[in-house]
């Protein structure tokens, strides 16, 4: 194929032009031996070659081919890459010759002919006109038929109109260049690539900056709503441990221990509520470190400082232990006990008294006496064993209703601690949200500017295609009359 078009019509070179081994060179050749008076130069593939200084390769700066030699071979039908060549060498010649080489080997060239010459009509209305010549260039025995070849070219070249033909032809190939120029301008396909790029790049970065929003949005929760059921879990098992080991340390007191009781289940729940508070901050510590360390993964994001503060332990709010004066309760008890030892000393009086009237009368004072003294003893460790029960009954239920209070208040300390944390990690996903934000805002304004670009630039082609397109049309109507045949 010719390297570049030329730009103008003139001159008398005849330029050879064919598919490899469709026998171009030799029918170069034969033309340089039979048509001196015009330089024959000779392309194949898009190479032409000079033959006697007076032509030069067709870079797209030499004058155009006063005729082009199409040479084929005679053993195969055109294809679409022979037909390229061929419009591409004679876009600025109007005065083109179609050769079917190797006749003398191949018999049936002329239906090779026929049917070329059908495929070039439907490629373009002016190859229907086109004269098509067999040659035998460099036969295998006998003298080269190359007589009508050279008649044909001899012919064209006598043409007092080839170079006003050439001219126009040139003219309407820089006109349908020009059209084609603009339609592509419109309907840049590279363009259109990048236009669909950019925005499905656009639809991910918004797509991306959604999902990614959300997913630290939900990792936040769940970390905050995990802390919260670990320490929550924690701080009401704690508290029931408290209250077993304190009612389990109740239901074994003595009547001396009791009044110390009180100070130590105020050390306990002390010592419960500092734990729970230790609890709490390694918890929000670990939390505060798992969230920077998923910032600091996030490029371009500020990785937040949040510390957990140790706050002063809550006191619980416990009142006294209700053991009071219960005179009431305690003259109930003695008139109870009293009773009973009453009885006890009345049934042991009546059952050693008269045994020992019988075996020793003279004791019968002394086991009287006993009876009693037995009555009494009895009568104060019932007092004394009531008191003790009771007051252990008491302090049972004083270690639930502090048991109750502790749970409340580190229950409460949970909460806050943990709604403090959840609303300074909040804050700190809220800046990194804005910071993703204005990265991407940065993002989709390079898009979007890259994309006002393409479209101006396809506005600026349209108009200038609805400016030139029927100025262009009408040059092309123009040289249609003036072409021979009408044919483009």
């Amino acid at each position: 194929m010719v390297a570049g078009p030329p730009v103008s019509g003139g001159g008398e070179t005849v330029l050879v032009v064919g598919p490899r081994q469709a026998g171009v060179s030799a029918v170069a050749a034969a033309l340089r031996r039979h048509v001196p008076q015009g330089a024959v130069a000779e392309a194949t593939d898009g190479t032409a070659e000079a033959t006697d200084g007076t032509a030069e390769a067709t870079d797209g700066t030499a004058e155009a081919a006063a005729v082009v030699v199409f040479v084929v071979s005679a053993a195969a039908h055109l294809t679409g890459s022979d037909c390229a060549v061929l419009d591409s060498a004679a876009q600025n010649t109007d005065a083109v010759i179609c050769v079917v080489s190797k006749s003398d080997v191949h018999r049936g060239w002329r239906e090779v002919i026929a049917a070329n010459r059908g495929v070039l009509a439907s490629l373009a209305p002016r190859y229907a006109r086109v004269p098509w010549v067999g040659v035998a260039a460099q036969p295998e025995l006998g003298e080269p038929d190359v007589d009508d070849l050279v008649r044909a070219v001899r012919a064209q070249l006598a043409d007092p109109g080839l170079a006003r033909r050439n001219k126009l032809r040139a003219s309407a190939s820089r006109l349908r260049e020009t059209a084609r120029r603009l339609d592509a301008d419109v309907d840049d396909a590279d363009r259109r690539v990048r236009v669909d790029a950019l925005r499905e790049r656009r639809a991910a970065a918004l797509r991306d900056r959604r999902r990614e929003t959300a997913e630290r949005s939900a990792a936040l929760r769940s970390r905050i709503q995990q802390a919260r059921v670990q320490l929550s879990f924690l701080a009401r098992n704690r508290c029931a441990a408290a209250r077993a080991e304190l009612q389990e340390h109740a239901a074994g007191l003595s009547r001396r221990r009791i009044p110390a009781f009180e100070g130590l289940v105020r050390t306990r729940l002390a010592e419960v509520v500092a734990e729970i508070g230790e609890a709490v901050d390694a918890r929000l510590a670990t939390l505060a470190d798992e969230v920077a360390g998923k910032a600091a993964g996030e490029v371009g994001v500020a990785v937040p400082a949040w510390v957990p503060t140790r706050e002063q332990p809550p006191a619980v709010p416990v009142p006294p232990p209700p053991l009071a004066s219960r005179r009431q309760e305690a003259w109930l008890m003695t008139i109870l006990g009293a009773g009973f030892g009453v009885g006890l000393a009345l049934t042991l009086s009546r059952l050693v008294g008269g045994v020992v009237s019988r075996l020793a009368p003279g004791l019968a004072l002394a086991a009287a006496a006993a009876c009693v003294v037995t009555g009494l003893v009895v009568t104060v460790m019932v007092v004394r064993i009531r008191a003790v029960l009771h007051d252990r009954a008491l302090l049972d239920r004083w270690v639930g209703e502090a048991a109750a209070s502790l749970r409340s208040v580190v229950e409460e300390q949970v909460a806050t601690r943990v709604l403090a944390a959840e609303t300074a990690h909040g804050a700190a996903l809220l800046a990194r949200d804005e910071a993703a934000q204005a990265q991407v805002s940065a993002l989709l304004s390079a898009i979007d500017g890259e994309l006002r670009e393409h479209t101006a630039a396809a506005a600026r082609a349209a108009a200038a295609r609805q400016r030139q397109m029927p100025a262009i049309l009408a040059a092309l109507d123009a040289l249609r009359a003036e072409l021979p045949a009408a044919a483009m």
